[in-house]
């Protein structure tokens, strides 16, 4: 089973930035597609950005502009580098290689307005 951390969490005012990381215990990370989610209290889990394992991204349209989702398959390590945060992107952030059904933890990024 491949076990995913997240980090980079915290507390940002409206208009900050934060960078999650997520590292993933398999060496053979770099084969596989990933995913960063978000769930906000009373809300269903959301996909916020995806990386497939050649590189390609897509985004959610709420962050797009916003959000850069990148990998670097030599730290087996995906980053979400979050710009203008608003209050709205406040949840609990997971990565997740959803064909494997591994989730990280979740981190918490709270946006104060």
């Amino acid at each position: 089973q491949v076990q995913l951390v997240e980090s980079g969490g915290g507390l940002v005012q409206a208009g900050g930035s934060l960078r999650l990381s997520c590292a993933a215990s398999t060496s053979i990370f770099s084969i596989y597609n990933m995913g960063w989610y978000r769930q906000a209290p009373g809300k269903q889990r959301e996909l916020v950005a995806s990386i497939t394992a050649r590189g390609n991204t897509n985004y959610a349209d709420s962050v797009k502009g916003r959000f850069t989702i990148s990998r670097d398959n030599a730290k087996n390590t995906m980053y979400l580098q979050m710009n203008s945060l608003k209050p709205e992107d406040t949840a609990v952030y997971y990565c997740a290689i959803s064909e494997l059904g591994s989730w990280g933890q979740g981190t918490q990024v709270t946006v104060s307005s």
